[in-house]
């Protein structure tokens, strides 16, 4: 525990021996293409596919009604194949599948399908009025996934959570300076290196296979098994390495397509693998928001009220947004003590490409929100940004929004991470700074908090088993997509068993038929929920050693411990029977022999969570916070607007750091996906909703030239029911960065930005008073 260990993939990874699901092929693979809509909203009046299917190669031409269920991870509103009409601009509406790539192409081509263009809803205010079209007008009558969603009927409104919390009149009674504001985030894209790829095959005997690149193999073979009708038990659901995802590939899209492709060419495997394009504009992406802020403070500084409502633009359909609405309201206050707060977090349709999860699943757009807030509620006081941040910081003592008592434990120190970023910052050297006739440098901050909002009975198993030689084979149901969990959940067996980690060897595949279940490789909740997993199974495995070496060993069990491979008396290590004499039985000298292969097994359930009552938030919704602090130090050209990103820092309570190094590599990574994301990332639609930049020449990433200067402290509040005191970071080295970024450049510019992403044009029109 503690040390610097390399990723177990990373040999793989770097001689470009990994093989990703793109990679896989076969003799008899056949091979998809998608026919997706050139409008956003429209009826579908006819589809004629007969060209297509006479075309050379093609096997099978599917539509909306070849099959006609709906699905969702939340409610059941979206088809598999478009039929009646369209929601989205790039929906897709057909299936081809040919020999070959080339094939299934041109014969793509070839169909024809007739619209009737209806009014879209290109808006969040659009959505909301009250004579707009309706996007799903059966919003009533669509199959709750899971009970706890609210959808309105005859509205566009999807799903709303409600967060009542003290009296917010006395709160406002209270208040001596309010402040208020809006603040405006449009939808992205993950842009994973690896795009979503599927294929099925169905086998005589009826098994299904699927390989997937999909950070939930178990929620694929559920969906699949619900949705189609299917044996569960016959559905094999297979993922390798996942090239990058950042939760794009939480939604199950492609597996439902290569697996009514594969049933109508007669059971063949079937690939769907997204073209970056197809990624961008028929996939989920990243959703939008719109809050309004309002805080009351004393003039003190102590904060009395917070008063919010944010709208989440969750597309075309929900997939997961009802539980972002939940995740945001949830936290809706940051990492901050209020003790009277009013927020309303809604989930509202509109005709744009349907969203899933991101990278902090919310909470960077309630970050960008707060903190915003914090820096003009500063202002309004004339007081320190960062001295009001530590007069608010949140406490074990205090409450969440959700009113759920906090402890160190469960917490961690907010404190402790602001006092230790004033001085990694160097804050003191104050925040705006002339450089230059026309050169600008600023700081800005922002703290930030997550929780999970995992379900409340989610669960992990472990195996661990014994080889011959006495190391051990790791098997669990968590996928690697680049954020080290197996090589943690390796050290945490290594540590529990007192071993070398090189004979821990983790299964990185994994095979729903063979592997525990792993609820889904999300949430930054995978090294708590499968590392308590893997403690119980080294127990287990603990208990059968000691049971087997106390044979051996012609002692109770209860006088063994185990270390360096070997079972000794915990009195003299110098007895002892090593692990290989014993991994797979105890032979007596005379033949005879007894134990059997040894192995442990392990489950985790979530516990003590709760849903949210629907009329005041109140309950549980995740086992733990990490907290932590973020800043940028920005350099501005008065001039044009232009700016460089000179240092971004983060200080984070990580609880315990399994794997330092990594943890440093996740932040990092985290950290320039977050800068990405407010410098420049955006998709950008026409007056009809139709995505205009769905290529990565259009669409703008943060390029390695423009990376700043990293900076990372840790701080330690172990986690007590967490594997030795860890806590999640995969997500959180970005959710803070928006608005610390937001912060740096309106000290430089001297003018709000509330709008992201943060150009220099957006800089140039907010600091004229044009509209952005």
């Amino acid at each position: 525990m503690g040390k610097d260990i390399s990723r177990i993939e990373s040999n793989d990874k770097i001689t470009g021996n990994a093989k990703y699901n793109a990679d896989y092929t076969a003799p008899n693979l056949l091979y998809s293409k998608i026919v997706t809509s050139p409008y956003a909203h429209a009826e579908i009046i006819s589809i004629d596919t007969g060209d297509a299917a006479k075309a050379p190669g093609v096997q099978a031409v599917l539509t909306g009604e070849y099959f006609t269920g709906l699905y969702g991870q939340i409610l059941g509103d979206r088809p598999v194949l478009a039929a009646g009409k369209v929601r989205y601009y790039g929906e897709p509406v057909a299936l081809v599948v040919a020999y070959s790539e080339l094939e299934a192409i041109q014969a793509a081509l070839r169909i024809k399908v007739e619209y009737r263009p209806l009014t879209v809803v290109n808006s969040l205010a659009a959505a909301l009025k009250p004579d707009t079209p309706l996007i799903h007008e059966n919003l009533g009558f669509y199959s709750h996934v899971v009970p706890e969603v609210y959808p309105e009927p005859g509205s566009n409104i999807a799903h709303r959570v409600k967060i009542r919390k003290g009296n917010m009149e006395q709160g406002w009674a209270k208040s001596e300076v309010i402040v208020e504001g809006q603040v405006v985030l449009p939808q992205s894209d993950h842009a994973a290196m690896e795009t979503r790829s599927a294929i099925v095959e169905i086998l005589q005997d009826g098994r299904i296979i699927v390989h997937s690149a999909t950070q939930g193999p178990f929620a694929v073979k559920h969906l699949m098994s619900t949705l189609f009708s299917l044996d569960m038990g016959k559905i094999i659901v297979k993922t390798g390495l996942v090239g990058g995802s950042f939760g794009a590939k939480t939604t199950v899209q492609a597996e439902l397509l290569a697996y009514l492709g594969s049933r109508a060419a007669g059971g063949r495997p079937v690939k769907v693998t997204n073209t970056r394009e197809e990624d961008i504009i028929s996939a989920p992406g990243h959703i939008g928001v719109e809050a309004i802020i309002k805080l009351g403070a004393t003039k003190a500084g102590k904060i009395m009220a917070a008063e919010m409502i944010y709208f989440l633009d969750c597309g075309a359909y929900t997939d997961s947004s009802p539980t972002m609405a939940k995740a945001i309201a949830g936290a809706c206050t940051g990492p901050y003590k209020v003790l009277n707060v009013q927020c309303d977090a809604v989930a509202v349709y509109t005709n744009h490409p349907y969203v899933t999860a991101y990278r902090g699943f919310g909470h960077g757009e309630l970050t960008f929100a707060v903190e915003r807030m914090m820096d003009k509620l500063a202002a309004a006081l004339e007081m320190d940004p960062l001295e009001l941040r530590l007069l608010n910081a949140i406490a074990p003592g205090d409450s969440s929004p959700t009113r759920e008592k906090l402890y160190a434990s469960n917490l961690g120190n907010v404190t402790a991470c602001i006092q230790k970023l004033k001085g990694l910052i160097r804050w003191e050297e104050g925040q705006v700074t002339r450089v230059g006739k026309n050169l600008i440098r600023a700081k800005g901050l922002g703290c930030f908090w997550k929780t999970s909002s995992s379900p409340v009975n989610a669960i992990s198993g472990a195996i661990l088993s014994m080889n011959r030689d006495g190391s051990i084979n790791l098997n669990c149901g968590v996928v690697e997509l680049g954020q080290g969990t197996k090589t943690a959940l390796a050290q945490i067996a290594a540590e529990k068993l007192n071993m070398d980690i090189d004979k821990i060897h983790v299964a990185m595949e994994v095979n729903t038929e063979v592997c525990p279940e792993h609820w889904k490789t999300v949430a930054s909740k995978s090294t708590y929920m499968a590392g308590r997993a893997v403690l119980e199974a080294a127990n287990e495995l603990i208990r059968e050693l000691k049971s087997v070496g106390a044979i051996a060993l012609r002692c109770p069990p209860e006088d063994l411990a185990v270390g360096n491979s070997r079972v000794h008396l915990n009195y003299d290590p110098g007895f002892y029977v090593e692990f290989k004499d014993i991994a797979h039985g105890f032979r007596y000298p005379n033949g005879n022999a007894m134990g059997g292969q040894i192995m442990g097994r392990g489950s985790y359930i979530m516990t003590r969570l709760s849903t949210l009552d629907p009329s005041t938030g109140y309950g549980k919704p995740g086992p733990g916070w990490t907290v932590g602090c973020q800043a940028v130090e920005v350099e501005l050209d008065s001039r044009d607007f232009t700016y460089k990103i000179l240092r971004a820092a983060t200080v984070i309570d990580v609880g315990k750091a399994i794997n330092p190094k990594n943890v440093r590599c996740v932040l990092r990574s985290g950290m320039c996906m977050g800068l990405s994301l407010a410098s420049r990332e955006e998709l950008v639609f026409d007056q009809d909703a139709r995505v205009l930049n769905p290529q990565l020449r259009t669409y703008k990433l943060i390029r390695f030239g423009e990376q700043p200067e990293y900076l990372i402290e840790l701080v330690e509040t172990p986690q007590l029911d967490a594997p030795y005191g860890q806590r999640g970071v995969g997500e959180h080295g970005l959710i803070g960065m928006p608005a610390a970024l937001a912060n740096a450049l309106s000290a430089a510019a001297g003018t709000d930005l509330d709008r992201l992403p943060l150009t220099p044009e957006a800089i140039w029109k907010a600091k004229i008073g044009g509209s952005q």
